[in-house]
């Protein structure tokens, strides 16, 4: 457990790194802040940031050097800065779930491994997969870039008398994943912690 006064970084200073720097501030923590982006808002709400590049390794080096555990912002973080940083501080979530998190297809192996019910996908690295990702899933679908997609970014629509290629050019020929609609009652955002000890909040 971190004491008042500890040290996190937080790798990303977008909207979700300004709100946890806040959030960490209000509990008496301090914050450093680590992104590639100038212009990064979160580097407005703390003392301490550092803007350089993710594969910067000596940056990285002193980063690490000066906080006393390290977060990310969001799952576009590459999973080497990661385990780069894991070898000199404790880094949360731990580098593996990261590199899981971060590809949508690898996601979706490892949460139907589980045996958890997912809707309908495929993988889709050609235009010839995504014909036969359209058979197997049906049609209307999504087709997901794998990776750096979010809030509706690298995301193509395919309905029924759609031209499937053109929304394969559209994402720029980038491994996707292509996933069926489901029909659902409702939508549930479920958020856990857990501690080294076990516990589940």
């Amino acid at each position: 457990m971190l004491k008042p006064g500890a040290t996190i970084g937080i790798l990303g200073g977008g909207q979700l790194g300004r709100m946890l720097a806040l959030a960490a501030q209000q509990l008496g923590l301090k914050v450093h802040i680590y992104s590639p982006d100038k212009d990064s808002c979160a580097f407005d709400v703390v003392r301490n940031f550092t803007c350089a590049a993710y594969d910067d390794e000596a940056a990285l080096a002193r980063f690490a050097g000066s906080v006393d555990v390290i977060t990310y912002e969001f799952e576009n973080v590459p999973a080497k800065t990661a385990a780069f940083l894991a070898k000199r501080k404790p880094v949360l979530p731990d580098p593996h779930v990261l590199e899981i998190t971060q590809d949508r297809l690898i996601e979706k192996n490892f949460v139907s491994e589980l045996k958890i019910g997912t809707a309908p996908y495929a993988s889709v690295h050609s235009a010839s997969q995504l014909a036969g990702g359209i058979a197997k899933v049906g049609l209307p679908a999504v087709l997901k870039t794998k990776q750096f997609g979010y809030d509706g970014k690298g995301q193509a629509k395919i309905a029924k008398g759609d031209d499937p290629n053109a929304a394969w050019r559209s994402l720029k020929n980038e491994p996707c994943i292509l996933e069926g609609f489901i029909k659902f009652e409702r939508e549930v955002s479920v958020i856990a912690a857990r501690s080294h000890d076990g516990q589940v909040d």
